[in-house]
């Protein structure tokens, strides 16, 4: 059985007493980072193998896992935070398991995507998740351009660094709509900032962007 693990993406309280079962039984973990995974475990006085996995070694390790599950091992794969292979890693192991007929099953959980979605006050009925937008900026504003067109409102991660990049580019292509910019999800400083665009950008002109951010934004 390969578990599809949710971990907090912030605080640690978040975590379900499944979860907590699963990760304490399982044959081994595989972690996007083994770090961050190992604090949570400890946090939980959990103690278990931990197995690197994540986007650059993840074709090289699905056969060795594929094996160890033919063999009846039970396997946990997480990611550094919230629910794996929403922008994760983890989608090439579990194609390759239905494919197999092993037995897959998911713990539903933290995710930054419904958190977001759950605090935006933007209609949350329809929406698309775009993940993190293209770095290259023709592949990026064609992409912002296509979003009125979506289904719903559109949501999508963006980094410290590039948050006011990604806002000023929106304005300009889309206009004045109305967005919610969510920071720090479930953390000591989470901050959710509710504006039209231009006063979006202005915000974050004015304050040094810091940690990481989930964008709503509306029709």
């Amino acid at each position: 059985m390969l578990y599809i693990v949710a971990t907090p993406i912030g605080n640690r309280e978040d975590i379900t007493l499944r979860a907590l079962g699963v990760l304490g039984k399982v044959d081994f973990i595989l972690a996007e980072d083994t770090r961050k995974t190992g604090a949570l475990l400890k946090h939980f006085n959990i103690k278990n193998k931990l197995v690197s996995f994540y986007d650059h070694n993840e074709d090289k390790k699905t056969i060795p896992v594929l094996n160890e599950l033919r063999k009846g091992k039970e396997i946990a794969l997480v990611s550094s935070a919230g629910t794996p292979t929403i922008s994760d890693p983890g989608f090439k192991l579990i194609r390759r398991c239905r494919e197999e007929k092993i037995e897959v099953t998911s713990l539903p959980g933290a995710s930054s995507l419904i958190t977001a979605l759950s605090l935006s006050g933007i209609s949350s009925d329809k929406f698309t998740f775009f993940g993190y937008l293209p770095r290259k900026k023709g592949a990026r504003l064609k992409l912002i351009s296509q979003m009125p067109n979506c289904p719903g409102s559109s949501v999508f991660l963006e980094s410290p660094y590039r948050i006011l990049r990604t806002l000023e580019e929106l304005e300009k292509t889309l206009g004045d709509k109305k967005i919610t910019v969510c920071r720090e999800l479930t953390k000591k400083f989470e901050e959710v900032f509710e504006a039209n665009l231009n006063e979006a950008v202005e915000h974050f002109r004015k304050k040094k962007p810091r940690g990481e951010f989930t964008l709503v934004l509306g029709k």
